[in-house]
C-alpha cells in the first residue's frame, strides 16, 4: 500500500491514487475487445451497454476508500454482466484460460477491501462474497469448464484476498511498532528532563548554601567594622574590604543561582541542616577513598591553585566524585589517572580524568555498559560545570576506556583601583557604612 500510495518517494494523495487505478482499469477494460487475436472466442460488439458496464466495474475503485464493500459489490457484479453478455473472455473455456482487466479490477478491490476494511468485513468478503462470485462465473462458464472456471477464480480471489490481510497486518506491526518507538523517546526526553530539573534543585540548594554563609558572613563583619570603626580605623578599613570581597563573591553566586533556578518550589527541606560543602582542598581524601574501594587512581596536580569561588569548587569536586563513582562502576577496579591543572595565564581550571577500561580477567569488575553516557550522571555534570560558566566533554578513548574533561573559568583579576573604586587592600581608610 505504500507503494502504491507513493510515486518517486513523494506522498500521493489517497484520492489521486484511486482515481488513477480507476482510470487505468477502464483503459484496460476498453481495450480487451481490441486484444483478441483473429480467430479467438467470437465476443458481442462493443457497444453503449458495454461502455456503462466498463464504468461501472471499474469508477467504484475511485471512491472505494469511502465505501470498499459497497464498491466491491458493484465492481463484481459489474464484471458478471459483462461476461455475462460475451463483451469479454470467459475466464476458462475451449481457447483456454484468459484472466483479463475485468477479472484482475475484481481482484483488484478484493485486495483493497481486505486492506481498508475491519476484520469482521474482510471475513465475510472471504466467507461470503467470493465464494458467491466463483459459483456465479462457474455457471456462466461453458459446460466442461466449469470447475475449472471455479478454481481459478476461487484461487484468484483468495490469494488477492490473503495478500490484503497480509499487508494490513505488516501495516499495523509497522504503526505498533512506530507507536512504541515514539513513547520510549517521550519516556526518555521526560526521563532527562526530570534528571535535569533534579540536578538544577540540587545545585540550586547547594548554592544557597554559599550564598547564605556568605551573607551572613558580611553582617557579622558589618557589626565588628562598626563596634572598632572610633578605637581602630585600619582594622575597621581591613573590614571593609574584607566585606567587599565577600559582597562580590556573593553576587557571582547569586548569579549562577538564578541561572540554574526553575520556577518549581524547592522542597520543603532545611538546607542549613545538610553538612558544609566540599572543595577542591577535599580531593585527595576522595581519592583516598576510592582507592580503598578498589580503584587504581593516579592523582597529580599541575600548577599554582589560584583563588576560586566556592560553587566552582563544589562543582570541580561533584564532577570528580561523579567521574571516579562511574569508572569503579563500569569498568571495575581499573587504572584511573586524574589531572587537576591550574592555568591562571589562562585564567581556568582544566580537569581530566581518564581510565583504561576493564581489566581483562578481572572477575571483581563489572562488564561495561553499551552506552555509559545515557545515564543522569552525566547530565549532573555538564549542568554543574555549565552552572559555574565552564564546559564538559566525554567520551570513548581510542585505544579503550574512558575520559571526562571539564574546564572550569577561574576569576578575571580585580580591576584597577584607580580607575575602578577602591581596593580592598587601599591605604587610605574609609568611613564607616560604606
Amino acid at each position: 500500500m505504500d507503494l502504491m500510495d507513493s510515486f518517486a518517494g513523494r506522498r500521493v494523495p489517497p484520492a489521486v491514487t484511486d482515481a488513477g487505478l480507476a482510470l487505468l482499469l477502464i483503459a484496460g477494460c476498453a481495450a480487451t475487445p481490441l486484444a483478441i487475436p483473429p480467430g479467438g472466442p467470437e465476443l458481442r460488439a462493443p457497444d453503449t451497454w458495454f461502455l456503462v458496464l466498463v464504468l461501472v466495474s471499474a469508477l467504484p475503485l475511485a471512491f472505494h476508500r469511502r465505501a470498499p464493500l459497497p464498491a466491491l459489490l458493484v465492481m463484481a457484479a459489474a464484471a458478471a454482466a459483462l461476461q455475462g453478455l460475451h463483451y469479454i473472455p470467459q475466464l476458462s473455456g475451449p481457447e483456454g484460460t484468459s484472466i483479463g482487466p475485468t477479472y484482475v479490477g475484481v481482484a483488484t478491490g478484493v485486495f483493497l477491501t481486505a486492506v481498508r476494511s475491519t476484520p469482521r468485513t474482510a471475513t465475510l468478503v472471504v466467507a461470503a462474497l467470493i465464494p458467491a462470485a466463483a459459483v456465479t462465473e462457474s455457471l456462466l462458464a461453458p459446460a466442461g469448464y466449469r470447475v475449472t472456471t471455479l478454481l481459478i477464480e476461487t484461487v484468484l480471489l483468495v490469494a488477492a484476498w490473503a495478500l490484503g490481510r497480509l499487508s494490513r497486518a505488516r501495516a499495523a506491526i509497522r504503526n505498533q511498532a512506530l507507536e512504541r518507538a515514539a513513547a520510549i523517546e517521550r519516556e526518555q526526553v521526560a526521563n532527562a528532563r526530570a534528571a535535569v530539573m533534579e540536578e538544577r534543585a540540587r545545585i540550586a540548594r547547594e548554592l544557597h548554601d554559599i550564598v547564605a554563609h556568605n551573607v551572613s558572613l558580611m553582617v557579622v563583619q558589618t557589626i565588628a567594622a562598626d563596634r572598632v570603626q572610633d578605637r581602630d580605623s585600619a582594622k575597621a578599613h581591613e573590614l571593609h574590604g574584607t566585606i567587599e570581597e565577600t559582597g562580590r563573591a556573593t553576587v557571582t553566586e547569586l548569579r549562577r543561582l538564578l541561572d540554574v533556578l526553575r520556577t518549581d518550589e524547592e522542597a520543603e527541606s532545611d538546607p542549613n541542616k545538610e553538612p558544609p560543602q566540599p572543595t577542591i582542598d577535599a580531593l585527595p581524601a576522595l581519592v583516598e577513598s576510592v582507592r580503598a574501594a578498589g580503584l587504581q587512581v593516579e592523582f597529580d596536580t599541575k600548577g599554582t591553585p589560584a583563588e576560586l569561588p566556592a560553587g566552582s569548587q563544589l562543582a570541580v569536586y561533584r564532577v570528580v566524585q561523579e567521574a571516579l563513582t562511574n569508572t569503579l562502576k563500569h569498568a571495575g577496579h581499573t587504572h584511573t589517572a586524574l589531572t587537576v591543572s591550574w592555568e591562571p595565564e589562562r585564567h581556568r581550571l582544566t580537569l581530566r580524568l581518564c581510565d583504561d577500561g576493564p581489566r581483562q580477567g578481572d572477575e571483581t569488575s563489572r562488564p561495561p555498559k553499551p552506552a555509559r553516557g545515557s545515564g543522569h550522571g552525566l547530565v549532573g555534570m555538564r549542568e554543574r560545570i555549565g552552572a559555574v560558566g565552564g564546559s564538559l566533554h566525554t567520551g570513548n578513548r581510542p585505544g579503550g576506556g574512558y575520559c571526562v574533561h571539564a574546564v572550569v573559568p577561574l576569576p578575571s583579576p580585580e580591576p584597577d583601583p584607580q580607575h575602578e573604586g577602591h581596593s580592598p587592600h587601599a591605604s587610605h581608610p574609609r568611613p564607616a557604612g560604606r
